[in-house]
């Protein structure tokens, strides 16, 4: 890789960096300044990140669109779980589920994982790497169905985080829903237990 490149690439974690360091001593000056700029090249040169295969593209009206809808589920989610543990019936059964994603792009299962992670009711307890495959843990699945509904719910997740951040490769294999391997094993099923 080129200086320029890398230096492209390397530009928006140095200056994150600077900005942390400007803000752990608490003022703004320029010694702060050029000592945070000395410490970023060294970190990012003494400890580089492993570079991003097939990065993400940055598309604005699908970000907004999946900020739009992660702040929703958020909202109402976290008033699901609070009813959860207040509502004078106790808790629903839960339910551990597994589901294979379709794309294979490391940062966008992650970016998924998070996403789904962050939402109250739901923890991603695994991720099975090679099969692309979530386990996710689900606070409240009253029945079958709505565990279905739940699954179409991480689909959903996964199609606006794709049409955000992926590429037109990765769009292009969501639209024609075609999987990227060989379906995991056992991806059907869903274990229903309190």
């Amino acid at each position: 890789m080129s200086g320029a490149m890398r230096l492209r690439h390397q530009l928006p974690v140095l200056i994150w960096l600077v900005l942390i360091w400007i803000l752990l001593w608490g003022t703004w000056s320029w010694a702060n300044l050029l000592s945070g700029i000395l410490v970023a090249v060294v970190v990012t040169n003494v400890l580089p990140l492993p570079a991003v295969i097939a990065g993400a593209r940055l598309r604005p009206v699908p970000l907004l669109r999946f900020a739009g809808y992660f702040l929703k589920d958020l909202a109402v989610s976290s008033a699901q779980v609070a009813w959860q543990t207040i509502r004078p019936g106790g808790m629903n059964q839960g339910a551990i589920i597994a589901v294979q994603l379709r794309t294979d792009s490391d940062l966008l299962l992650t970016l998924i994982a998070e996403s789904l992670t962050l939402v109250p009711g739901s923890i991603v307890l695994d991720l099975d790497r090679p099969r692309r495959t979530l386990g996710i843990h689900l606070l409240n699945a009253a029945d079958a169905d709505d565990v279905e509904r739940q699954r179409a719910g991480v689909f959903t997740t996964e199609e606006r985080i794709v049409r955000a951040f992926g590429t037109r490769e990765d769009i292009a294999r969501l639209e024609s829903g075609e999987p990227v391997g060989e379906p995991a094993a056992g991806t059907d099923r869903a274990e229903a237990g309190r």
